[in-house]
């Protein structure tokens, strides 16, 4: 816990937003036009943004390439996918056939599909390429699992660990880096876990209940954390090539998803607070706050935020990515696609359901801002 909190100017926050999620929403738009092109399809309009056009271009190609007023996601709108269920409008039905051809509704279904998973994968790969990035640049972290040190109070003390103890397994799992320790440890405060361990040639397994920490950092910001209070004996960055650093950045993205995962599960089952959800104030927060420590801490933090977009958008929620997913997966088990009514009356509770999510999430952000006195 830091005994000065700090802070960041406004003009950061803002700065630090945009520069985080124009690029984002940017290329998460572009992975959908990409393969829509690739697959022949026509795009009327590319939106960074919602709401009134701010500036805007209309290439040879006819796409209006346009930046909206409203900076929090954006769009592309495939020729004759006018409806947010993607059903054929009345302006595709009268096109003739030759015109037909370069709209959505006319690919086959996996090529729909390819176009709609285009955008989450992404970020997918834009967060992949980040780490591997950083694994190239400063060198692979190796930490091997061996004890240390210990905090004060710490859980693996009072369990009976002791300094040199090589740990090789928690509840099972191998163990091959410290790493991996914190990964099975940091979302679960209070949980009992099995750690095995080797001493002196002889194995041992005891269990070990999480201490739950409430940290607070160097902004103020508050999180509750996992921890058994041990450090590791040494460690060093070795440097990597190409294939290992993407091996390396795939497992990062991986164990990043887990965790948020879990913490949505624990806040779904109250295990958790909703203050620790986070909208777009808390996100233009985050941003200025990490923009402020370095491009490197701010980059890294643009990795997480991708991945982010990705799992959220892959939620099978209709009006998001994962929704259409869901929907032409039923169409190619079932043979046939859902009526038009039931995919509208989906979508609309899609989108019901993301804008009240959207509000509540901006509420708890208003809810945590100092003025309040929270």
């Amino acid at each position: 816990m830091t005994d000065t909190i700090e802070s960041v100017p406004f003009w950061m926050m803002i700065v630090g937003f945009l520069l985080m999620l124009g690029p984002l929403v940017t290329l998460h738009e572009l992975g959908h036009y990409l393969v829509g092109r690739w697959f022949g399809v026509k795009a009327d309009v590319f939106s960074v943004g919602f709401g009134k056009e701010v500036a805007g271009w209309t290439d040879k190609r006819g796409t209006r390439w346009r930046i909206s007023a409203l900076p929090l996601g954006g769009y592309v709108q495939f020729a004759g996918d006018m409806s947010p269920a993607s059903q054929p409008s009345e302006e595709y039905l009268a096109l003739p056939p030759e015109e037909r051809e370069k709209c959505f509704q006319a690919r086959k279904l996996y090529q729909k599909a390819l176009i709609v998973a285009a955008g989450p994968v992404t970020n997918l790969l834009i967060a992949v390429a980040i780490f591997a990035a950083f694994a190239m640049a400063y060198g692979k972290p190796t930490i091997p699992p061996v004890i240390g040190a210990f905090a004060e109070d710490a859980a693996a003390l009072a369990a009976g660990m002791e300094e040199g103890d090589r740990i090789i397994a928690v509840d099972g799992k191998e163990i091959a880096d410290f790493r991996d320790i914190r990964n099975m440890v940091i979302a679960f405060p209070e949980k009992t876990i099995e750690i095995t361990y080797e001493r002196d040639g002889d194995v041992e397994t005891i269990p070990v209940t999480i201490n739950s920490v409430e940290m607070v950092d160097r902004f103020g910001n508050e999180s509750r954390l996992g921890m058994i209070g041990i450090a590791p004996q040494g460690g060093e960055f070795v440097t990597v090539g190409p294939i290992e650093a993407t091996v390396f950045a795939v497992d990062e993205s991986w164990n990043a998803l887990k965790m948020m995962v879990t913490g949505i599960g624990q806040i779904i089952m109250g295990e958790r607070s909703v203050k620790e959800l986070g909208g777009p104030i808390t996100m233009a927060k985050y941003s200025g706050e990490q923009l402020s420590l370095g491009w490197p801490e701010f980059v890294s933090f643009v990795a997480f935020i991708s991945l982010n977009l990705a799992f959220i958008n892959l939620l099978p929620i209709p009006v998001l990515d994962g929704g259409h997913l869901a929907f032409y997966a039923a169409e190619a088990i079932r043979r046939k696609p859902a009526s038009a009514r039931s995919q509208e009356w989906a979508f609309r509770t899609g989108l019901a359901l993301v804008l009240a999510l959207m509000l509540f999430v901006t509420l708890v952000d208003i809810a945590k801002l100092t003025f309040w006195g929270s």
